[in-house]
């Protein structure tokens, strides 16, 4: 019986964050439109006896999202007007991939100092995530899928917010998040339904909490390796091509690109040019385009290298495969043939395509989950991802 209670409560403040969320919207767009409002108009838009709209006129005043712009005098009302600076989201967008049991989610925010914030947090409150990291305004995290009812417990009086599950429901990934009230709350009552990506937020409130679950699609983890073998005095570079193509696939809308790297090789191959490097690109790719993706990409390649020996490398997931990242690291010390590349890459389920350039593309996959500094030396020693691990029970 006390749980039927709780929940009808919680469903109830659950309604009154939803109500909140209509009055704030409504109110700014007669905001916009005539740069005030009154409790007339609110009560006659919302279709509401005038003492319900004062009360919520009176509350949000009292929360500071909107102020009194002309107090009232005699027989003209008093005007209001939303506090419309205020963003509808700081949230860019919010996708996530699936692959293996897992999930990665990402959070492109509009600042560093929001996404730097969540990255603060997420990490403090423990819960389903097993690594929190962000890129610039791109904060992510990685979480083993929850089974059905799983909950994990939060350090919400250590951190405001916390991501408490992440399950798979047909096609689609559903974060249950967790929060204090405050600005936290705020963003999941208000602001994550905004962002692009997005396919629905229920909030709910209680017990001292409000808790969102965000729905976005399942989207499928694409890491794309590119050698482009450059020839001296042609004037190509790796980089520059890879940064082309993560344009295209990006602006063609058949990936969300998470982000493009560069990597060092063995510096003792005699026919190397500049230092003798690859690049990766991380993709979250819906997955209706995934059977054209890798003939885009070498059609891309192939039109725009300057070497007839390019390489490219597809792999699929979020982890890396043991015998992969063994490879790598021995690309990085010394020559390695074109078929130990090929049998490596087909027992681990990576497509190679190209000539000679196979061999950089290879390693620029396998590289994928590397720290900055490994990727930019040659002669450091690979980290391992302790990610998998951290999501055994």
């Amino acid at each position: 019986m006390a749980s039927k209670e709780a929940s009808r409560k919680g469903a109830e403040s659950g309604g009154v964050l939803r109500r909140r969320t209509i009055f704030l919207q409504t109110m700014r767009k007669k905001t916009f439109e005539s740069g005030y409002f009154t409790t007339a108009e609110i009560a006659e838009e919302e279709h509401l006896p005038r003492s319900t709209a004062q009360d919520w006129i009176n509350r949000l005043v009292n929360e500071g999202c909107i102020f009194v712009k002309e107090e009232q005098h005699g027989r003209s009302p008093a005007h209001y007007a939303a506090r419309s600076a205020l963003p509808k989201t700081t949230c860019r967008r919010i996708f996530t991939t699936a692959a293996d049991g897992y999930t990665e989610i990402f959070h492109e925010c509009m600042s560093s100092g929001c996404a730097g914030f969540c990255e603060f947090h997420h990490r403090r409150a423990g819960g389903a995530a097993v690594s929190v990291s962000r890129d610039g305004l791109i904060f992510r995290e990685t979480a083993k899928l929850s089974a059905e009812g799983e909950e994990h417990p939060l350090s919400l009086d250590q951190a405001a917010v916390g991501l408490s599950s992440v399950r798979l429901e047909g096609e689609e990934i559903v974060q249950t998040i967790r929060s204090i009230y405050g600005g936290a709350a705020y963003s999941l009552s208000s602001m994550m339904g905004y962002a692009k990506g997005v396919e629905g937020v229920e909030v709910t409130a209680g017990d001292g909490f409000v808790t969102g679950k965000v729905r976005t699609k399942a989207l499928i983890p694409v890491t794309v390796g590119i050698d482009d073998t450059d020839r001296k005095g042609c004037g190509g570079a790796t980089f520059a091509l890879a940064n082309a193509l993560f344009k295209y696939l990006t602006e063609s809308h058949t990936a969300i690109g998470i982000r493009h790297q560069v990597a060092a090789l063995c510096p003792d191959i005699p026919e190397m040019t500049a230092g003798n490097s690859c690049s990766f690109l991380e993709l979250a790719v819906p997955r209706e385009n995934m059977p054209a993706l890798s003939r885009k990409i070498c059609r891309f390649v192939d039109d725009e290298s300057v070497s007839e020996n390019w390489g490219v490398a597809v792999m699929t997931g979020i982890f890396v495969p043991e015998r992969m990242e063994a490879l790598a690291a021995k690309i990085r010390r010394e020559r390695v043939s074109c078929e130990e590349v090929q049998e490596t890459a087909r027992a681990s389920g990576i497509e190679v395509f190209g000539k000679r350039g196979i061999i950089g593309a290879a390693a620029a996959v396998a590289l994928k989950n590397q720290p900055q500094e490994v990727l930019l030396d040659a002669g450091a020693e690979m980290a391992k991802d302790s990610r998998r691990d951290a999501g055994k029970t």
